[in-house]
């Protein structure tokens, strides 16, 4: 079973930020269940296989206040995979000691991938939509390898020792495959 943690503050978000990554799952018949953040347990975490945290609206920051709920990630003890979507890559990163920068960007983006991330690499077109984005620093880099960057940002990590992968764009929009890979991996 994959959790899937909702971290819009707003219920009609999940419409558009969570409920396209239940479909993605459902449609490859890989069970899940929904929980928002605030309502997360650690009984959900002991019975998730993996664990993808969705993104949220652009003007949605409430989870960068309640980043405690998130400690679950730096726990020594915590290994299973876990995917990050926009905001759920900045709470990777800042999991982890990395900072935030303003970084706006709406619509198709080309991201520049180093080397395969999933089945995606080289040059592919990603949607995005964010406001703010993990900042390249010596933090970032002490803990994640970067795999793709746009003209602007960072767009895709993976944490170095741990099953932790994020990435800045909504695969739930364009390029489903990868919440396919990762669920099915």
């Amino acid at each position: 079973m994959i959790l899937v943690i909702n971290t819009c503050s707003e219920e009609l978000h999940y419409f558009e930020f969570v409920k396209p990554v239940e479909e993605v799952l459902r449609s490859i018949k890989v069970e899940c269940k929904v929980r928002h953040y605030n309502e997360l347990q650690k009984k959900d975490l002991i019975a998730a296989e993996k664990i993808i945290i969705c993104g949220t609206s652009l003007k949605d920051f409430q989870y960068l206040k309640d980043l405690k709920k998130f400690s679950f990630l730096k726990s020594p003890d915590f290994e299973k995979p876990v995917l990050g979507i926009c905001a759920g890559m900045q709470l990777l990163c800042l999991a982890f000691g990395s900072a935030l920068e303003k970084s706006r960007e709406i619509g198709l983006t080309d991201a520049f991938f180093g080397e395969p991330f999933f089945s995606i690499e080289r040059k592919a077109q990603v949607y995005s939509l964010h406001n703010s984005a993990v900042k390249q620093s010596k933090a970032l880099e002490k803990n994640f390898k970067v795999f793709a960057r746009s003209e602007h940002c960072v767009q895709a990590v993976k944490h170095l020792q741990k099953p932790f992968y994020g990435v800045l764009f909504h695969p739930e929009v364009r390029n489903r495959q990868l919440i396919e890979e990762f669920a099915k991996d």
